[in-house]
């Protein structure tokens, strides 16, 4: 009981220390709060350890020459401060792998709870240092270059970057659960995968607009405080819906390749 009482505590601290550091805003902080008392109900300790590891390393990459990436946060809905929904779209899916782990003590959600955590972790190390690349990225619809912060663009940088961040996640659950190398590479992959899913998804469904008064290509609903026009994809899929799915896809996948193998 008191082991629990200490975890908790730990838990809303850490929120509130990402609301004081500005990494999330109060809804974001309440939403970490929410997903990490789930990854503990489902996984304990080490689904925290594995949860604040993504936290920390994407959190510290959103920082890193934050000066440099301001020009890109007119194209990005959101800055690098979370919410609640940037927090449930990378967070939300192992949230949900922690309670049916619970539920079910099936080592298959384990598989998906760590892919979801890889995914999501290999999308933000790709993003943001792939922004710190000298040149512009490349579209995938078109190959050619288009500006940095563009969903759907890809550059070598963010490719090894994201390549990366999904190892950081499976070695680190290598560790943890004391898993085998089959694991290992089952949960690098698959989170390297949900980044390309995450890609492909933001290059031919997710919405961009158009600023009625300077022109830009934004995921912005408002810019230079005024509405701005869709141009492009589905009218419901934003950058958090794919930030989402694509974890999500990517862990349903790698439970389906689990159990066949």
């Amino acid at each position: 009981m008191m082991e629990t009482m200490i975890i908790f505590s730990v838990i809303l601290l850490t929120g509130f220390a990402g609301y004081l550091l500005k990494l999330l805003t109060i809804s974001g902080a309440v939403a970490a709060v929410l997903v990490g008392l789930a990854v503990y109900l489902g996984f304990g300790v080490k689904g925290l350890l594995l949860l604040g590891a993504f936290f920390l390393s994407s959190s510290l990459w959103s920082k890193y020459k934050s000066s440099q990436k301001r020009t890109m946060e007119e194209k990005l809905a959101k800055g690098a401060t979370r919410d609640w929904r940037q927090v449930l779209a990378n967070g939300g899916a192992a949230g949900l792998f922690s309670i049916a782990h619970y539920v079910s003590d099936d080592s298959s959600w384990l598989v998906g709870f760590a892919v979801s955590l890889a995914s999501a972790n290999s999308d933000t190390w790709a993003s943001e240092i792939g922004s710190l690349s000298k040149k512009n990225p490349i579209y995938i619809r078109t190959l050619k270059r288009i500006d940095k912060g563009t969903s759907g663009a890809v550059s070598v940088l963010g490719s090894l970057a994201a390549l990366a961040g999904s190892l950081l996640i499976s070695l680190i659950s290598f560790w943890l659960f004391d898993l085998d190398f089959l694991f290992c590479w089952l949960i690098f992959l698959f989170g390297y995968f949900g980044n390309v899913i995450d890609t492909l998804m933001g290059a031919f469904y997710q919405q961009v607009f158009q600023c009625n008064h300077c022109g830009i290509e934004t995921e912005k609903r408002v810019h230079c405080h005024l509405p701005t026009t869709r141009i492009k994809g589905f009218p419901i899929v934003d950058n958090d819906m794919v930030n989402f799915l694509s974890g999500f896809l990517a862990a349903l996948m790698a439970i389906g390749v689990f159990h066949f193998i």
